[in-house]
């Protein structure tokens, strides 16, 4: 049998790291939101609008770096949650503004303790995940200024 290249190993690759370690972010928040009945996209769309609320659409999909194709669905399941209303803009009707409802707003307060249950499930040092997410960070941005 031949010899790989190491390049070509799949423990040798950043993506998969990036992947993996994903997944399992995601695995970890499914029980913490499910008690909420909220999936992972649409606690980041609520997060959004928890910090500044009345955005448009396309404001959110570009904060949470979502297509529209799989934001407005997720928008109109928020609303049928309740969570959020969808308002037209009277200057552009091709615009649509995404305001929290009463139950939305009151759902930051139910949701304020995950952000430390999940750093507990991490086993990890609060210092090393915040140099973690630093360096995530500055990866994303060097990403986006070149697109």
């Amino acid at each position: 049998m031949k010899e790989q290249p190491t390049q070509l190993r799949l423990d040798n690759q950043l993506c998969f790291s990036l992947y993996a370690a994903s997944r399992q972010v995601t695995r970890l928040y499914q029980p913490l939101l499910k008690a909420h009945g909220l999936t992972y996209p649409q606690y980041i769309v609520l997060m959004i609008l928890w910090q500044q609320d009345g955005l448009l659409v396309g404001e959110i999909g570009k904060r949470a770096q979502l297509n529209s194709n799989t934001l407005t669905p997720l928008l109109k399941r928020l609303a049928q949650q309740d969570l959020v209303t969808r308002v037209r803009s009277e200057r552009d009707e091709r615009q649509c503004h995404i305001y929290l409802t009463d139950a939305g707003k009151a759902l930051e307060a139910a949701c304020s303790c995950i952000p430390q249950q999940m750093l507990a499930q991490t086993n990890m040092p609060v210092a090393d995940l915040q140099q973690l997410k630093a360096l995530l960070d500055t990866f994303l941005s060097s990403q986006l200024s070149d697109n």
